[in-house]
């Protein structure tokens, strides 16, 4: 019973969290809906006697292997976005992401100092602890940890995964969903480990942002 009152609320400050988000109310959420999550997360799982630990973060058998496999996945990722998820959404949706809040990038080295290390510490790391580690594991586990409990919780993850994306526009917000699913199935092929789809997810942030700097992102 308390976990479920705990899962409802939980669900509550998730929508409030997203509503003032869309409806851009600055003095709720500052910057970034990640660190609210995060806290969020850390409190659901100390409620319910766990640990970052017991959803993935933890030491891999081997970070050699780790690190090439989080690489090689991060640029297919990417590849696959830049050359056929994302020109294939681009005509269908009659229109590119939008990329517009990163237009400061461009020539700018500063800024892209500032992306690289956003890529790998909010987004990478932080993204994947929330999206990946306390709502896919929370969600699943609240339907009865059943493999198609672990299914439906990819889908509705990485459905919100790409809302949460919505200032850029329905054609990243669909990519991103794309790239969430991914990102999961990373996670769950490296046996719930998350350091994996972190790496994968900075690598791909990080080659956007190179891309978006020297002007070679290629526009649909």
């Amino acid at each position: 019973m308390a976990n479920n009152v705990l899962l409802v609320l939980e669900l509550i400050v998730i929508f409030v969290l997203f509503w003032a988000d869309i409806h851009r109310w600055p003095h709720v959420v500052i910057f970034s809906k990640t660190p609210y999550l995060l806290v969020l997360g850390w409190i659901s799982l100390r409620l319910r006697g766990r640990t970052w630990r017991s959803v993935g973060l933890f030491q891999p058998n081997s970070w050699p292997r780790v690190i090439v496999v989080g690489f090689l996945v991060g640029c297919a990722i990417e590849a696959l976005e830049l050359f056929v998820t994302q020109p294939a959404l681009a005509h269908a949706f009659n229109q590119p992401p939008d990329l517009s809040a990163l237009a400061e990038l461009r020539g700018n080295p500063g800024m892209l100092a500032l992306a690289v290390l956003l890529s790998w510490t909010l987004a990478a790391f932080g993204e994947e602890l929330v999206w990946r580690g306390y709502l896919l594991n929370r969600l699943a586990e609240a339907l009865g940890s059943a493999r198609w409990s672990w299914a439906l919780s990819i889908v509705v993850t990485s459905v919100a995964f790409g809302l949460a994306h919505f200032d850029q526009g329905r054609t990243g917000i669909v990519e991103n969903m794309i790239d969430g699913a991914l990102l999961c199935a990373v996670y769950l092929a490296s046996g719930r480990n998350l350091w994996a789809p972190i790496l994968a997810h900075g690598v791909t942030d990080t080659i956007d942002s190179i891309l978006l700097f020297s002007g070679h992102y290629p526009m649909p």
